[in-house]
């Protein structure tokens, strides 16, 4: 499993438009979230990508991409975005070999039976390339928002302010 602060794997994929996209596309001047999730339209997952694009205007405000990966074709990335009308950027990971990279496709057992899948990520990676956080595991619902917070905080020391009261 990855470890905050260290450097990100590299990450070359086709995104929804068939474009190549890079993890040194985005070095030195973007933040990163890339979140890796199961499938294409199913209901966590649309959770997941809606409440991102919900965001996506306060990311591109704090210089931070979103982009989503999992095994789904490009095709298959563009009917999801246009049905959605999602404004993430979905890679097309259909070798598996970026969820392995990031130790993201793994061995799950549902209702008895064990397979392979995508276990529901994100990492935050930094201007520099590195992990500036790294959260396996994630629940759908308020997970961008979650994020969002995050990346408000990259870059600030750690003497935290106090909070008022919930």
């Amino acid at each position: 499993m990855l470890e905050k602060l260290q450097n990100a794997p590299m990450f070359r994929s086709l995104n929804q438009n068939n474009q190549l996209v890079s993890l040194t596309d985005y070095a030195g001047e973007k933040n990163i979230v890339l979140y890796f999730y199961p499938k294409d339209d199913t209901p966590g997952c649309t959770i997941e990508a809606n409440q991102f694009t919900q965001l996506a205007d306060e990311f591109a405000n704090l210089d931070t991409v979103i982009i989503g990966v999992s095994k789904d074709s490009c095709e298959s990335h563009t009917d999801f975005i246009k049905k959605f009308g999602l404004k993430v950027e979905l890679l097309a990971d259909t070798s598996g070999e970026l969820c392995e990279n990031y130790g993201v496709w793994r061995e799950r057992e549902k209702e008895g039976v064990k397979s392979m899948a995508v276990f529901r990520s994100t990492f935050i990676i930094d201007k520099q390339g590195v992990l500036a956080d790294v959260i396996y595991g994630v629940t759908p619902e308020g997970h961008a928002q979650e994020v969002l917070e995050k990346i408000k905080n990259l870059g600030k020391t750690e003497t935290v302010e106090p909070e008022e009261a919930e």
